[in-house]
């Protein structure tokens, strides 16, 4: 018997933002450590600003396009 339930059509945004925000937490708990070694600093620059400038990017062309769709 198959189920009629569907998921949230915005749950995968959802699990991509918790993840970034835990990535961006941890790697700028670790940018302002002084006692804590620097990996690199363009990989820390790419992950605290290109990373989350892209999500949203992202975010806003599909909010967006599905704006749009649902004009009449």
């Amino acid at each position: 018997m198959a189920s009629n339930k569907h998921a949230h059509p915005m749950m995968a945004w959802w699990i991509g933002f918790a993840l970034i925000a835990l990535v961006v937490a941890y790697v700028a708990y670790r940018f302002s450590c002084l006692e804590c070694s620097v990996v690199s600093g363009p990989l820390e620059f790419l992950i605290l600003a290109v990373i989350p400038a892209v999500y949203l990017g992202l975010m806003y062309l599909t909010f967006k396009s599905q704006s749009d769709s649902e004009k009449p």
